[in-house]
């Protein structure tokens, strides 16, 4: 176990020290993310009619705590292995005895470290700015909160790296997350609460991946009404049947990749 333990921490300080020779990227990456606080001005304002069932102040809390989710959520792993397999850079790592996903689950881990001053200053930037939405979730929600993050990363990281094992029959593997990611941007949860959608919407949205990735982890952070049983449930199912399906596209991958000859 101690052995276990000095190789993580000893990926997670160099893929950290790789990530802040980045800052001024770093910066970049974050705001990139910000959408969210895009998506607030609108819903604040569509709020103040009253027709959406939810107060201004709600939207607000809700759309920071997807930024907040969004930025600790995000995931790029299907570009790196894609870039990997086609240029035969996965050879190298096949040599070592190490599985290497943990290289990208330590680059991933890493990055959220680096980035999280930029994250503080924008979230406190946002309530010099919103003063009326400042608020204090409870100890109850804020650990309800924490476990349900972590499992929306692994949701998110496994789904994407299980769309990248098609770099071994496509050199363009990433073309499908774009098409995932249209699905990601409504069902998620990341253009709108899912309370505002209709309810067929909302239902058929509920036995998909996609609203535990987003709307349930910020729902849980604001206290908004969500099916906590339902929703954990719902997340460690779909962790263990893509967990499943990856494993065999790996396994399938890999001796077709060995074929290629790469």
């Amino acid at each position: 176990m101690q052995h276990i333990f000095k190789k993580a921490l000893t990926m997670l300080s160099v893929y950290y020290a790789y990530m802040v020779e980045y800052r001024a990227e770093l910066i970049l990456w974050v705001l990139s993310g910000s959408l969210p606080i895009i998506m607030m001005g609108v819903w604040t304002q569509a709020a103040q009619g009253g027709q959406f069932g939810l107060p201004a102040v709600d939207f607000a809390r809700y759309f920071l705590a997807v930024f907040i989710v969004r930025q600790i959520t995000v995931v790029w792993v299907i570009f790196e292995f894609e870039r990997e397999v086609v240029e035969g850079k996965l050879s190298p790592r096949l040599l070592q005895p190490l599985d290497p996903v943990w290289h990208h689950i330590a680059s991933h881990v890493s990055e959220r470290a680096a980035r999280t001053p930029f994250v503080f200053l924008l979230i406190g930037l946002f309530f010099i700015l919103y003063p009326q939405a400042l608020w204090l979730p409870s100890l109850g929600n804020l650990l309800l909160f924490f476990l349900a993050i972590v499992l929306a990363f692994a949701l998110r990281f496994l789904i994407q790296y299980t769309l990248a094992m098609f770099a071994f029959w496509t050199e363009r593997a990433s073309a499908l997350e774009n098409i995932w990611f249209l699905f990601y941007l409504f069902l998620s949860g990341f253009i709108a609460p899912l309370t505002v959608f209709p309810e067929p919407v909302r239902v058929a949205a509920l036995w998909t991946p996609f609203p535990y990735l987003l709307n349930f982890p910020a729902s849980l952070l604001v206290g908004l009404p969500v099916d906590v049983t339902r929703g954990f449930v719902s997340m460690v199912g779909w962790i263990l049947l893509i967990l499943g399906i990856n494993r065999w596209l790996w396994r399938r991958g890999l001796k077709r990749y060995s074929g290629m000859g790469a």
